[in-house]
């Protein structure tokens, strides 16, 4: 059980979609004709909580955190990186306000394509179509994920993995988020952190 490793800080829009599932040349071209490449700032909210969202996004370059609201207090489920989906599930299997909140960590550019123009595609392509099924189940087994690695898996383990994914670009998240991503405190993943840097230096 695991995530891609990005490795990488930016990701063009063909990159992605072959990421998802592989489509025939004049099947990619319809649906690269539906990206648009939109920026935005340090802490904007790409998609918010109880609010449709009528977009899916992929991460071209930058990061941004997944978090929800627990009695006032936010709760981080986790990150994107480049080539990552920012998707509302509600919003794109059942047309409903999402629970999630996603926002930048910095400045990032994304791709985005317009849910009803891709449920358009899927209607009337049957590879395009198949490719919106591997992304639902892309985004299915990332919750999954989620779940294992908090019934499974220590907050070292689960800090390691998250470095695995995109090390260049977690060294830079507050250490804040990190700790509400796993589950404890600051102190805590300083030790871990503390640990983890004397065993790369052995």
């Amino acid at each position: 059980m695991g995530r891609q490793t990005i490795g990488i800080e930016e990701m063009d829009a063909l990159t992605i979609i072959h990421r998802i599932a592989p489509l025939k040349a004049r099947d990619q071209q319809a649906l690269l004709v539906l990206f648009e490449e939109v920026t935005f700032k340090k802490q904007d909210n790409i998609i918010e909580t109880g609010k449709k969202s009528h977009y899916v996004y992929f991460l071209k370059t930058g990061s941004c955190r997944i978090f929800y609201y627990k009695e006032h207090r936010e709760v981080i489920l986790d990150f994107a990186f480049p080539g990552d989906a920012l998707i509302s599930l509600n919003s794109y299997v059942h047309g409903k306000p999402g629970y999630e909140t996603i926002q930048s960590l910095e400045p990032v550019t994304a791709y985005r394509i317009h849910a009803a123009q891709l449920q358009s595609l899927f209607a009337n392509t049957l590879g395009i179509a198949n490719w919106g099924r591997k992304l639902a189940e892309v985004e299915t087994l990332k919750i999954e994920y989620r779940l294992m690695s908090k019934l499974f898996k220590t907050a070292s383990e689960s800090y390691q993995d998250l470095l695995n994914r995109a090390p260049e670009l977690v060294n830079q998240i507050k250490l804040g988020f990190i700790a509400s991503y796993l589950g404890i405190s600051q102190v805590t993943l300083s030790r871990i952190r503390g640990k983890q840097g004397k065993s790369s230096e052995k």
